[in-house]
């Protein structure tokens, strides 16, 4: 139910720093596993550099572990941690 997601959203809040492992790659970025089964982390493609354009041959290797700082929460069900691993942010 909710009561989960709502718990999730409790132990990953906004501006928490994260370590995860890259799992998919896609065109839209990349998953991580947080090592959360409720929760699966999302590195959009805009996400990764703060200047200049990311392309998917840039991505971290599979497998490759990743610091990132939590930027929210989908509503729609999934259950996805938006993440970010901008120099700028992650610091």
């Amino acid at each position: 139910g909710s009561d989960v997601w709502d718990d999730v959203i409790r132990r990953y809040p906004v501006g928490r720093a994260v370590v995860g492992e890259v799992t998919a790659h896609h065109p839209f970025g990349v998953f991580v596993d947080l090592g959360d089964p409720e929760a699966t982390g999302l590195i959009q493609i805009t996400e990764f550099l703060d200047v200049g354009r990311m392309t998917p041959d840039q991505y971290p290797p599979l497998g490759q572990t990743v610091r990132a700082v939590v930027l929210g929460h989908t509503e729609d069900g999934r259950r996805q941690i938006w993440l970010s691993v901008r120099p700028t942010v992650v610091g």
